[in-house]
């Protein structure tokens, strides 16, 4: 992977970035995704921005390297906090890291999405934090991909401004991939199921306290919803 040749995953990133945007990354690492962006023509210009120093100066010297300095700023900060309103960016990205990050990033930087219009993530695990964010923050999903690279599973999730209100399910699977089923949305969801079943039965060998009634009885409702997904 380089700043013209992305991974799969980071490709589909950018194919929600709209045409003209203002971009942030937030969490760049060596700010491939903003200069592929700057290259293919999609932003004019771009930030980048990194919490930890031995990725920032990876991404200042791709930048440089690239020739791009003038139209990607890089930024040592703290998630959102990368960003200024002199910037006038109005897209965000964030990929590569686990959804309560991401969740973490977008509530603790939140003041800096006022003039913000589209937020796109790229969670590695538990991207249903993502979306019970939204709900809370006045956000909805507008899109949605789930796609595999590597052999692991990777889901996409695209949150424009408005009200949203999910059920138990779409906070889980995803309202816009419910609808579209994809064979790599059946591979995840029965790949889930396998591990629900497998830790629901190590339980019913346990001792049973409060916590473990609890929890078997998530697991329960989690295979029992699920299930009827995967039957139709």
């Amino acid at each position: 992977m380089n700043s013209e040749r992305l991974s799969n995953r980071l490709e589909a990133v950018a194919s929600f970035v709209n045409k003209g945007a203002v971009v942030a990354d937030i969490g760049s690492d060596h700010a491939y995704l903003p200069c592929f962006l700057i290259h293919t023509g999609k932003v004019r210009k771009a930030v980048a921005g990194e919490v930890a120093k031995g990725p920032y100066e990876s991404a200042v010297k791709n930048v440089l390297r690239e020739g791009l300095s003038e139209v990607i700023t890089i930024r040592l900060a703290d998630g959102l906090f990368a960003i200024e309103e002199s910037d006038a960016v109005d897209t965000v990205t964030i990929a590569g890291m686990g959804g309560p990050l991401i969740a973490t990033i977008l509530d603790r930087g939140k003041e800096r999405l006022a003039h913000i219009n589209r937020i796109i993530t790229q969670p590695n695990i538990y991207a249903r934090a993502i979306r019970e964010w939204a709900v809370v923050n006045g956000w909805k999903v507008a899109d949605e991909r789930i796609l595999k690279e590597d052999g692991k599973l990777y889901e996409i999730i695209v949150l424009e401004k408005g009200q949203s209100a999910y059920g138990e399910l779409e906070l889980m699977a995803g309202p816009i991939l419910l609808d579209s089923k994809t064979d790599v949305f059946y591979e995840k969801w029965e790949n889930e199921m396998v591990e629900w079943k497998r830790v629901l039965d190590s339980l019913e060998k346990a001792s049973e306290t409060d916590a473990i009634k609890t929890k078997k009885a998530q697991l329960k409702s989690h295979i029992d919803l699920v299930g009827k997904v995967l039957a139709t």
